[in-house]
C-alpha cells in the first residue's frame, strides 16, 4: 500500500466529508463565540486592571496572570469535569467556550493593555481639555487608536483561540478534529485526519496572512 492509499486516498476523503464539514460548522461557531467573549472580557480586565483601582486593579492583574499561566485544556478539562461536583453541569460546546473564553480575556487584556499605554500622552490631556469624563475619553479618544495598534496581535490571538478549538475533543464536542478521528476509525485510514489538518490551514491561512499584511502596512505608516 503506497503513502497515498495511506495518508491521501481520496475515496476515503469523500466519504469523510459530510462529518468534516459538520464538524467544522461547529468549531468556526465555537471559535467564534469564544473570540467575542474573549475580546469583551479582556476590555473589562483592562479597564479593571488600569483604573480599577484598590482592590479591583490587584485582582484583574492576578486573573490575567493566572489565566495565562494555565493550558487551555487543563482549565477545559476542569471546567468539564469538576464542576459537575460542585452543581455546576455545562455542555461541551459552553465548557469549551468558558475554557477558551477564560484565556482569550486574559491574553486580549494584556494586547489592549500594550495598546492604551502606547497612545501618546497628549491625546489624553486633549481629552481633557476639552472637558471629556473618563468614560468618553476612553470610547472617543483612547480606544479607537488603541485597536488601531494593537490589531496584528489581537487577530494572532483570534487565530490561537480558533487553533485552540481542538482541544475540545476531549470532552466530546463533535468539532472538526473529533469527526475526523471518528471517521479515521470507521474507515481504519488515517486520512480524514489529513483532510482535516488541511480544513485547518485554508480556514486559518488567511487570517496568518493578514497579520503579516497588517503590520507592514502599520510599519509603512510609522514611517
Amino acid at each position: 500500500m503506497s503513502i497515498f492509499d495511506t495518508f491521501l486516498n481520496w475515496s476515503v476523503f469523500v466519504e469523510a466529508l459530510p462529518m468534516l464539514l459538520k464538524g467544522l460548522w461547529i468549531t468556526v461557531g465555537l471559535g467564534l463565540t469564544a473570540i467575542v467573549i474573549g475580546f469583551v472580557g479582556g476590555l473589562i480586565l483592562v479597564m479593571v486592571r488600569l483604573y480599577g483601582g484598590m482592590p479591583l486593579s490587584p485582582l484583574g492583574i492576578a486573573y490575567i496572570d493566572v489565566f495565562r499561566s494555565i493550558p487551555v485544556l487543563v482549565l477545559l478539562i476542569v471546567i468539564y469535569y469538576a464542576l459537575p461536583f460542585v452543581g455546576l453541569r455545562l455542555s461541551p460546546f459552553w465548557a469549551a467556550t468558558t475554557a477558551l473564553s477564560l484565556v482569550s480575556a486574559a491574553y486580549s487584556a494584556e494586547i489592549l493593555r500594550a495598546g492604551i499605554e502606547g497612545v501618546p500622552q497628549g491625546q489624553f490631556e486633549a481629552a481633557r481639555a476639552l472637558g471629556l469624563g473618563p468614560i468618553r475619553q476612553m470610547i472617543d479618544i483612547v480606544l479607537p487608536q488603541a485597536i488601531k495598534l494593537v490589531i496584528p496581535p489581537l487577530t494572532s490571538n483570534s487565530i490561537n483561540v480558533m487553533k485552540d478549538t481542538a482541544l475540545a475533543s476531549v470532552v466530546a464536542m463533535p468539532d472538526l478534529l473529533k469527526q475526523a478521528t471518528q471517521a479515521q476509525a470507521l474507515a481504519a485510514n488515517p486520512t480524514p485526519l489529513i483532510g482535516a489538518a488541511v480544513i485547518y490551514v485554508i480556514l486559518l491561512l488567511p487570517f496568518v496572512r493578514s497579520v503579516g499584511l497588517l503590520e507592514a502596512r502599520l510599519n509603512r505608516r510609522g514611517r
